[in-house]
């Protein structure tokens, strides 16, 4: 990345004339990322903190009820509850509560900070973590109901000995472009049929020198169907119309944030396709939505149906799948909608 001609002081004096920019907006006009804008508020409001995963999760249940957001370009994941019930792992770790279900990447939490900001309504606080790009991976957002004293004992406990006002920041890493080998197609349909869990399917196409949209455009169906990619806010629509739970996954490559449950209210504003519901948003640019497929992975519980779009660099965008019940991976409203979802005319290249 190139070096930031921008000093601190400067960054937070654009900050203040930034007429109603989000703080990414801000960033991208400014040349920054976002870590290195809220890096430049260190002492003015921002608290450094150390990212190490088990340090900061052995806190934030402390916090009481909060909400939890995970982001990618093009879809914003926003859940509210209280973090528990965290499992370690040095390459993989989880938070599995009802409300807020997690994976983290510890490799991908570099940077993190307790941001306390002005706003009209009074102090808005928040721990910010992002990548070694300085890109937003996790965001926790204080509430009404949080507990301040526990945030005042988390920042003494967590800060770092670096308060410095600026980042040292990697080249962001592009999307992997979708990756295929037509020569193995029958291994990949043969290999996928024989699937009893969702999560072999990433280990089958790394074997094949894949990824999962390139496995996609040549399996075919019954595996893999394209779908037009206007169907999304019709699926949502036919969702909540049924009163069906879902399960919908929306990441980064440091964090997967999930909701488990239904959807209620739907809003389209410009753009964005939104869920508002009391404890559960998702904001969704269905414009950065470039393909849309219908995917069925056997498992032993039967067959997990997803939908899932992708962006036009390749990147995955969200996984929705139909809520397990029971000891069952599959549910029958949920693949009946599915099936009816529009294909595309035209198969991708």
């Amino acid at each position: 990345m190139e070096q930031v001609l921008l000093a601190p002081q400067e960054i937070r004096d654009a900050f203040a004339n930034k007429a109603g920019k989000r703080d990414r907006e801000l960033a991208e006009s400014l040349g920054l990322t976002e870590g290195q804008l809220v890096a430049a508020f260190t002492g003015h409001g921002v608290t450094r903190l150390t990212s190490n995963l088990d340090d900061l999760f052995g806190q934030l249940n402390g916090l009481g009820e909060v909400m939890a957001l995970t982001r990618n370009p093009a879809c914003v994941i926003e859940k509210v509850g209280q973090y528990d019930n965290y499992h370690p792992g040095a390459h993989a770790a989880m938070v599995l509560t009802e409300e807020i279900d997690l994976r983290m990447f510890p490799s991908h939490w570099v940077h993190a900070f307790a941001v306390e900001r002005k706003i009209e309504t009074g102090v808005r606080r928040s721990i910010q973590v992002f990548d070694a790009a300085g890109d937003a991976v996790h965001k926790v957002f204080l509430r009404d109901a949080s507990d301040l004293d526990h945030w005042n004992h988390l920042i003494q406990m967590l800060a770092s000995d670096d308060q410095s006002q600026t980042i040292a920041t990697t080249s962001r890493k592009p999307t992997e472009a979708p990756k295929a080998n037509i020569e193995r197609v029958e291994t990949l349909r043969s290999e996928w049929a024989k699937m009893t869990d969702t999560h072999q399917f990433m280990r089958l196409t790394s074997k094949l020198k894949m990824n999962r949209l390139g496995a996609y455009r040549i399996a075919g169906e019954p595996l893999a169907r394209l779908l037009q990619p206007e169907v999304v806010p019709g699926l949502f629509e036919q969702v909540r119309d049924q009163r069906l739970e879902v399960m919908v996954f929306v990441g980064n490559r440091g964090c997967i944030e999930i909701h488990g449950g239904p959807v209620q209210v739907l809003k389209q504003m410009g753009p964005w396709f939104n869920v508002l519901d009391s404890r559960f948003n998702l904001h969704l640019r269905t414009d950065q939505i470039a393909e849309v497929w219908a995917v069925t992975k056997p498992t032993q519980r039967g067959p997990a149906v997803s939908v899932e779009a992708f962006d036009a660099e390749g990147g995955l965008i969200f996984q929705v799948f139909g809520r397990r019940a029971g000891e069952v991976d599959h549910r029958p409203a949920w693949d009946a909608i599915v099936a009816g979802l529009a294909s595309a005319e035209n198969e991708v290249a």
